[in-house]
């Protein structure tokens, strides 16, 4: 039997992990390019700035929201590509992190009336992705907050 094994999330790892050491080393020069392409917000949109909807999937300011996104991301993320081949899995992982973005320039600009306020991480990418876990997967055990044993139909509710 061939043992097949994950590509895709490392690379996406090591991507948010790149993009993550540009915006803390200012040194790089690399503030204006991810100011714009790497966060998104209802005013970037106007702008023209499109590009920001799918960037700021791949962008993370703090080391917490890295490390957890990162974390849930390799934890469901390896089994899903492996499950849903990287097409899929590439195609569902992207659509899900713009879907994300495209929410939060509506909510900001229409329910909070706040046009400029930016946003970046794949938060919105890695809860698609529990969500589609817990569809294939209803009964596997989740650990909510890392010791609450709960079936993943529940836990995706619980959280999500």
């Amino acid at each position: 039997m061939l043992f097949r094994r994950s590509l895709l999330v490392p690379l996406i790892i090591a991507i948010n992990v790149g993009v993550f050491f540009a915006w803390h080393w200012p040194a790089f020069g690399f503030g204006p390019l991810l100011e714009r392409y790497f966060l998104v917000s209802f005013t970037g949109l106007q702008e023209g700035r499109y590009a920001s909807l799918l960037g700021s999937v791949f962008s993370h300011q703090g080391l917490l929201h890295l490390f957890v996104n990162m974390f849930v991301l390799n934890s469901f993320g390896r089994l899903l590509e492996l499950v849903l081949g990287w097409r899929a899995f590439l195609t569902f992982y992207l659509l899900a992190g713009v879907l994300a973005s495209i929410t939060h320039c509506l909510v900001s600009a229409y329910v909070l009336h706040a046009l400029e306020l930016p946003a970046l991480g794949a938060s919105g990418a890695i809860a698609g992705l529990v969500v589609v876990f817990s569809l294939l997967f209803p009964r596997e055990k989740l650990l909510l907050f890392g010791f609450v044993p709960v079936p993943a139909i529940a836990g995706v509710f619980l959280v999500v």
